[in-house]
């Protein structure tokens, strides 16, 4: 063999190694939780304020569960109402279906849109594994089942995408995927885009405590096809103990945090082309809410079916549970 390709190879071969061993270092060892730089001291916030999501659960409606091309079948809650929209609201980190009983109350009952809130996979009740998937992705495959199985039910229906904080996140990640025209208007509650995004605050305002070496060197791997180390946590979420029933899910795996978020949230906010509804609270202790305006005005492809509101007052969680938000939801239900 010619020495310069020999040369060369060796060469390639010494960097292939160099980089593996520092993937692996990272992936391995990168376990302590990132903080905020010093420079950002200012945006500390104490965390989310879950007092708002303290009520009574006791009337809501049961557990149902659908078919999915993965093993098992997840859960949902079902609002039903003789609208033919139906509006799927997707859950944010650490939380599950629970969360959106006032609000999915209230749509149903004032007859704009009968509500799916699904537990999405690794969440939820008794998950077959709470804070894991089996594949980055699979949560868009889960929500493509569900709304195939909801146009068989009702097969005139229009699906609204929805979803809060991180569940607005998929929401996005959903609209620039595969099957993101399934969905005919989407609704977006706080959504995290992403961590660098010019709307989040750093680590979510104390909510998030990512595995920052971990998730860059897992990203390594998977960048040149390894993805046998997925399962690993990547990211802890601290929630207050008061709220806590045994129900949340405090860690992620690097598989289910990466399905959890936008992949490009430029592309995939450029593909959203359906009526958009984004709703914030100027309030809120993980997001930047005034930000937004200008995040989706440099990417919406269709501004005309486009809105950004920033509801006085409201917190992370109150943008959910708080009356306010609700006319200005159905004023916008009725119009689509």
């Amino acid at each position: 063999m010619n020495k310069v390709i020999k040369k060369v190879l060796f060469s390639v071969l010494l960097s292939m190694g160099g980089y593996l061993v520092i993937a692996m270092s990272l992936t391995l060892f990168g376990v302590s939780s990132s903080e905020p730089d010093e420079a950002d001291t200012s945006d500390k916030q104490a965390g989310i304020n879950f007092s708002e999501m303290l009520i009574d659960y006791s009337q809501m409606p049961p557990l149902q569960s659908y078919g999915t091309r993965g093993e098992g079948q997840l859960q949902y809650r079902y609002y039903s109402s003789d609208s033919d929209k139906v509006l799927i609201l997707l859950h944010g980190s650490g939380w599950h279906s629970q969360q959106f009983y006032p609000l999915a109350k209230f749509i149903s009952e004032q007859g704009l849109a009968q509500v799916y809130t699904p537990d999405l996979r690794g969440h939820g009740v008794n998950p077959k594994r709470r804070g894991d998937i089996d594949y980055i992705g699979q949560f868009e495959d889960d929500l493509t089942d569900l709304i195939i199985g909801i146009k068989q039910d009702s097969p005139g229906s229009s699906i609204i995408m929805g979803g809060h904080s991180s569940g607005g996140g998929l929401a996005i990640r959903f609209a620039g995927g595969t099957h993101g025209q399934l969905a005919d208007a989407y609704l977006l509650l706080a959504p995290f885009v992403y961590y660098n995004a010019s709307t989040t605050r750093p680590n979510a305002g104390g909510w998030a405590k990512p595995y920052t070496a971990r998730i860059i060197g897992l990203s390594m791997l998977n960048n040149i096809g390894i993805h046998g180390l997925n399962h690993l946590i990547s990211i802890e979420f601290n929630m207050p103990p008061e709220v806590r029933n045994g129900t949340e899910t405090l860690a992620y795996s690097y598989r289910l945090n990466t399905s959890f978020a936008p992949r490009d949230y430029g592309k995939d906010l450029s593909a959203l082309t359906q009526p958009l509804l984004l709703l914030a609270g100027s309030k809120d202790e993980t997001m930047f809410a005034d930000k937004y305006q200008g995040l989706i005005t440099k990417h919406a492809v269709n501004s005309q079916k486009t809105q950004v509101k920033v509801l006085p007052g409201l917190s992370h969680m109150g943008i959910v549970v708080s009356p306010d938000v609700r006319p200005v939801i159905k004023e916008w239900l009725e119009g689509l």
